[in-house]
């Protein structure tokens, strides 16, 4: 039986680059995929609970299974900057019963900030579809005599290196956005890894460190608190989680869009018309009027919906961009 195919659906937005590219996914599969699935699905994620990945991963869970008529069981195996989980799941059948939630680390960044890796986040998958986009905002320590970006460039390119901004670890998001920032506004600061996110915030508040690129869902209630004091988030319009904060566009750097995104991949060998029903669910959940946008936004993520070949260009080129930031930085992490 032939696929019919729908014509790709005009975009909710997306937070980075070239996502604005067509969205939603095939409405109509074969009998293989309309028989799938028969059985639980498991969606391993490569991160702790707690965190965006972990939030974000058990909402598309908990929506995907709802999609499918079928349970499905979500799974941290932390470790590795995401390498444990993604190499387990590129090593299972491919069967559509094994899932991976990529990222921007997983599959773009991790190839350039490791050696080697025991997979290949290109041969070894099939990019589903995207899920949400989770941009950087720049916070400061509200003893820093900056309220603004410009204030915050003049007094960086005033006094080199004696901005340290601190991170979620070397070659995080929260590190590499602040690698590109440097390059973007041309100041010079010192990057300070610390083990999680947690660590650098309570030292931004205190005092010990000046800046951070954070994630919008890590930091928005140390924001509601005045804990830190926000300067900008790196998203192409303001974020109904923290609506008060300008972007980065809007103080005059447009090209400062970046943060963390998050996506379902399979192994490579499923078939076809499983990953399209794969898609077809995913789409519903964040394409137009999708039934995860209000949540997603609610934790400060935005929501993302392409065709499987527009995520798979999608992710070739963020690996591209992200490659030239590393070797920019000097990041490695092996």
């Amino acid at each position: 039986m032939r696929d019919r195919m729908m014509q790709q659906a005009i975009g909710r937005r997306c937070l980075l680059g070239a996502a604005l590219g067509g969205i939603a996914a095939p409405l109509a599969t074969p009998a293989l995929a309309q028989a799938w699935p028969t059985r639980q699905i498991r969606l391993v994620l490569g991160f702790p609970p707690g965190g965006t990945a972990d939030v974000i991963g058990r909402l598309v869970g908990e929506r995907l299974g709802a999609a499918l008529g079928q349970s499905v069981l979500v799974e941290n195996r932390a470790g590795a900057s995401g390498n444990i989980a993604t190499e387990a799941v590129a090593r299972a059948a491919p069967d559509g019963y094994t899932l991976v939630l990529g990222t921007q680390g997983t599959h773009a960044a991790n190839a350039a900030l490791f050696s080697r890796l025991p997979f290949d986040p290109a041969a070894d998958f099939v990019a589903v579809a995207p899920v949400a986009a989770v941009p950087n905002v720049l916070v400061v320590t509200p003893a820093l005599p900056v309220t603004d970006v410009a204030g915050f460039v003049a007094y960086a390119r005033a006094n080199p290196n004696r901005i340290r901004f601190g991170s979620s670890g070397n070659g995080t998001s929260i590190h590499l956005a602040g690698e590109l920032f440097k390059g973007i506004a041309g100041v010079e600061m010192e990057h300070v890894p610390y083990r999680g996110s947690a660590p650098a915030l309570t030292d931004l508040m205190a005092g010990r460190i000046e800046a951070m690129f954070e994630l919008v869902p890590g930091v928005r209630g140390q924001i509601a608190a005045a804990g830190v004091r926000p300067l900008a988030v790196a998203s192409r319009a303001r974020m109904p989680a923290i609506p008060d904060v300008p972007t980065f566009g809007e103080r005059g750097y447009p090209g400062f869009v970046t943060g963390a995104w998050f996506g379902i991949f399979a192994p490579a060998g499923t078939p076809a018309p499983v990953v399209a029903r794969m898609a077809e669910a995913l789409a519903a959940m964040t394409g137009p009027n999708g039934t995860a946008i209000a949540r997603l936004e609610e934790v400060g993520a935005e929501p993302m919906s392409m065709t499987p070949d527009a995520f798979k260009a999608f992710v070739a080129t963020e690996t591209t961009r992200w490659a030239e930031v590393v070797r920019r930085s000097g990041a490695k992490l092996d």
